[in-house]
């Protein structure tokens, strides 16, 4: 096995499960700094949801910005939130959207320490529809201190994929769970490993 063909494996092998879900993102530059994120914390699966903006192909935008991140990663595309609702749910994840609302909890307040979990994000303007706020099954805010209440939506997307991360590594000790718990199946490990060996 060569050097390369070593560190694919490593980095397949660290990948942990989870979908990073995106309504509506207009931005081309916003979506691939999402996209380098998911793949430094390890997420693999990001779905797209396009209802309202120009569809984005995650496979031909963005090799700048996210500095080919586009390569390593798993994209779905969805043409409204229901149908993409009805796929997590079908594969047993459970829904996290995030919103400004009175009854949405703190990132830090969560526990996400199921093996399954989605984080949905909405337009850089709009912010998530009503569908999607209804559909999920936790809400969840970034606290902020100053005039502004509001991120772009790739650094609200870092703070909560940091913060999913910093809970399953942290989890041994306080939840009775490690990092092999949230990895992903070996069937997904498998197919990752011939698409990258092959394609890349």
């Amino acid at each position: 096995m060569t050097t390369r063909q070593e560190k694919i494996k490593k980095i397949i092998n660290n990948r942990q499960e989870g979908v990073i879900v995106l309504e509506n993102i207009a931005d081309p530059h916003n979506a691939a700094a999402v996209w380098r994120t998911a793949d430094a914390f390890g997420f693999q699966k990001i779905y797209l949801v396009y209802s309202k903006e120009k569809i984005i192909n995650p496979k031909r935008i963005g090799k700048a910005s996210s500095s080919s991140a586009n390569k390593w990663l798993s994209f779905k595309i969805f043409k409204n939130i229901d149908e993409c609702y009805q796929e997590l749910k079908k594969d047993g994840y459970k829904i996290y959207a995030t919103v400004l609302d009175k009854e949405a909890k703190k990132i830090s307040d969560n526990r996400y320490l199921g093996k399954k979990i989605a984080i949905v994000l909405g337009n850089e303007h709009r912010g998530l529809s009503e569908e999607a706020i209804k559909g999920a099954d936790v809400k969840v805010y970034i606290p902020m201190k100053g005039m502004v209440q509001s991120l772009n939506i790739s650094v609200t997307a870092a703070i909560l994929m940091y913060e999913v991360d910093r809970q399953r590594s942290t989890s041994p000790g306080n939840f009775g769970k490690t990092r092999e718990d949230f990895k992903l199946d070996k069937k997904e490990i498998r197919e990752l490993e011939k698409e990258f060996f092959t394609y890349r």
